[in-house]
């Protein structure tokens, strides 16, 4: 007998089957079963009208003349459709005649394209909105704001600090070294500068047992982004929760900090669930967008590697159509021998030296070191995979006969069906 799994898979999913008698566990956030109380447009204005620690958004938006809106970029599955508008309505509700930026938080990250934008906002709020894509190279457009907790440069988006009323819109999920998206991520990495993104995401920082998913507490990368997000004057956030229909089941709005943390609350509640290790674990990436390339897909490989067992070997079904998702993530693992090779180059480098992509290799590698990671697609060049230090499979099943060769054919399971949705303990 077989267990049937549907694991999103880009736009889509993929069916896959599991023997019952290897099955060794089930790791699922309740947030994808959770009944919510309201609608998905009823939830955020419930949370705009009962803000944590703070006024409501149309008292703080009253008399303001520059009000800027940080929103998630395209790889981030924030429903913008439903809470951009009802953000905008607010804010000028009291103030019809303010000139709203919309800044797309893009980090490290490509632009979106308009394609993206209209996809994600929609074609009237692309049309007649303000958008502008956040450049963490273009030093111009960046303000610098003094020195961080861990001694970084702190360098900001000037239309962010500029503004009379910076507000940020995003979603809260676990994250694999900050803990929990959402809250100060928006600002940092979301609107950062290079020199403070590279600083913030360090290899002594990614090494920090602290920076894991579902750590907030003495998080390093967590306590400078906080402080960045204050020193930007960040004076208000809308923070939902979606299920795996990317559909709103909460929301929380208000004090930057405050906010944040009770959604954070709120997700644990729903994604912590006990690790059960196996020989072989299968994830995903959660679909689109967010397993739209390697480089984010590297998130749901951290939850199989928090349930693995010592040398086991982790599926992820995850599209990459989209390719590496960033040539220095691609090259420091196609110029090196090993993922050891990558690690020791990695750790041999200062605070001040990080260069781009350098934590998302510094976490594939850890995890290459200790499991073989084979990428189920169909979507991506074999080579760009086999060349990352990892295998290719075209189908589940290639990649099911390819473990069990590697850990026997009675070998345990567990499989985690979004990998981006659990906090793994």
């Amino acid at each position: 007998m077989e267990r049937e799994f549907r694991l999103p898979y880009g736009r889509g999913h993929m069916t896959v089957r599991v023997p019952h008698s290897r099955l060794a566990g089930v790791l699922e956030s309740r947030a994808h079963s959770y009944a919510p109380a309201r609608g998905q447009s009823e939830s955020v204005n419930f949370a705009l009208d009962n803000a944590i620690g703070s006024p409501r958004l149309e008292d703080l938006a009253e008399g303001k003349r520059r009000i800027v809106v940080i929103t998630s970029d395209h790889t981030r599955p924030v429903p913008s459709r439903v809470t951009l508008p009802i953000l905008l309505s607010r804010l000028r509700a009291k103030n019809p005649g303010a000139e709203v930026t919309i800044l797309i938080a893009t980090a490290f990250h490509r632009p979106t394209t308009r394609e993206e934008m209209a996809l994600k906002f929609g074609e009237q709020i692309v049309g007649e909105e303000n958008i502008v894509n956040h450049d963490c190279r273009d030093r111009d457009s960046l303000v610098q704001l003094g020195i961080l907790p861990s001694g970084a440069e702190l360098w900001l988006n000037r239309l962010a600090v500029e503004a009379d009323l910076l507000v940020a819109e995003g979603f809260i999920e676990p994250h694999f070294f900050a803990g929990y998206s959402g809250g100060r991520k928006s600002v940092l990495p979301g609107v950062a500068g290079e020199k403070t993104v590279l600083a913030n995401h360090c290899s002594q920082f990614i090494a920090s047992e602290l920076s894991r998913t579902g750590v907030i507490e003495g998080n390093p990368m967590h306590l400078d982004m906080v402080e960045a997000a204050r020193r930007s004057g960040l004076a208000f956030i809308l923070n939902v929760v979606i299920n795996a229909e990317k559909e709103v089941i909460n929301a929380f709005a208000g004090d930057p900090v405050l906010a944040h943390e009770t959604g954070c609350r709120f997700v644990d509640s729903l994604a912590r669930v006990p690790a059960v290790p196996a020989d072989i674990v299968v994830t995903t990436n959660g679909g689109y967008p967010l397993d739209q390339n390697i480089y984010q897909s590297v998130k749901g490989m951290t939850a199989a590697e928090a349930s693995a067992r010592e040398n086991a070997v982790i599926i992820i079904v995850a599209a990459c159509n989209d390719g590496h998702g960033g040539e220095s993530f691609h090259r420091t693992f196609l110029e090196a021998a090993d993922a050891g090779q990558v690690m020791d180059r990695i750790m041999a480098t200062a605070q001040e030296n990080t260069v781009a992509d350098q934590w998302e290799s510094q976490i594939l590698a850890r995890i290459l070191m200790k499991h073989q990671v084979i990428v189920v697609t169909d979507q991506c060049d074999p080579a760009l995979i086999t060349g990352m230090k990892m295998i290719h499979a075209g189908t589940f099943g290639e990649a099911l006969a390819m473990a069990d060769r590697l850990k026997g054919p009675e070998a345990s399971i567990t499989v985690i069906p979004d990998g981006v949705a659990v906090v793994v303990k």
